[in-house]
């Protein structure tokens, strides 16, 4: 187990959802967290809410799609905590899709927020990350990047890429002591997911998830899929034939336009 106590923990996305709650359990562990979202008002208030849990806070507003904020970001970091340990890739969006009514522009911007931010806040800590020899890379993905969704077509091809890339980016980083740690989540009780129409199977609360997050940071896990039950499920789905996972799934969407 990694202790996070005093652990430089850049969390972006923290604003809302599970970077929030993220926010909060590192913030009872003793983390120091650097917080970055658009809203600056709203990071200041969970900026308070975490000093009042025992964390050390640094609020940094930004876009995840503004590569030069974000390396300004770990450059002010870097002069006053002396660089990161965790970055926790954590923001981004969900747009349902249905390429009936295609929108590439639409698609592309998906990709540019969930894809695109994670990759421009990799390019700003890793070389400081390369200097010290230490450092870990959480990327916040999700269960529907394991096999495309019904409604979820650019989703999951956001979250399917930056699987990819994260397992891809391991075999070149542990040789310089720095790990990956992958999250895939099913539904998360959000301001996202509150705007879906459709039930949610093993729906959990944010708080859940950042515990589980957490621990699987501490345990320097190199992937955590959750629920347990659902994420089992979609991995069994993952590697059945296609036929019959096309079978299952038509029907499965078949109900879900018919409620």
């Amino acid at each position: 187990m990694t202790n996070l106590q005093g652990k430089r923990i850049w969390i972006t996305g923290s604003s809302l959802g599970i970077g929030r709650s993220l926010a909060h359990e590192l913030g009872t562990r003793g983390a120091s967290v650097v917080l970055t979202a658009r809203n600056e008002e709203t990071l200041n208030t969970v900026g308070r809410e975490v000093e009042n849990l025992g964390g050390k806070v640094s609020i940094k507003p930004g876009d995840v799609t503004d590569l030069e904020r974000m390396k300004s970001i770990i450059s002010e970091v870097e002069s006053e905590w002396g660089g990161i340990d965790i970055l926790i890739a954590n923001a981004g969006t969900h747009i349902p899709s249905d390429p009936v009514q295609f929108d590439v522009d639409e698609y592309l911007n998906l990709m540019n927020i969930n894809y695109g931010g994670m990759l421009r806040c990799m390019e700003a800590v890793i070389p400081g990350m390369l200097e010290r020899r230490s450092g870990r890379i959480v990327g916040v993905a999700s269960l529907a990047g394991l096999r495309g969704m019904p409604t979820a077509a650019a989703y999951s091809a956001s979250k399917g890429a930056m699987i990819n890339f994260l397992q891809s980016s391991r075999f070149h980083l542990q040789d310089h002591n720095i790990g990956i740690t992958i999250v895939n989540p099913g539904f998360v009780r959000t301001p996202l997911t509150d705007k879906n129409d459709f039930h949610m199977p093993f729906l959990i609360e944010p708080e859940k998830a950042a515990q589980i997050i957490c621990n699987a940071i501490a345990r320097e896990r190199s992937e955590v899929s959750f629920p347990f039950p659902f994420s089992w499920t979609i991995r069994l789905l993952r590697i059945i034939p296609h036929p019959i996972y096309n079978w299952i799934m038509t029907r499965v969407w078949r109900r879900m336009k018919n409620n």
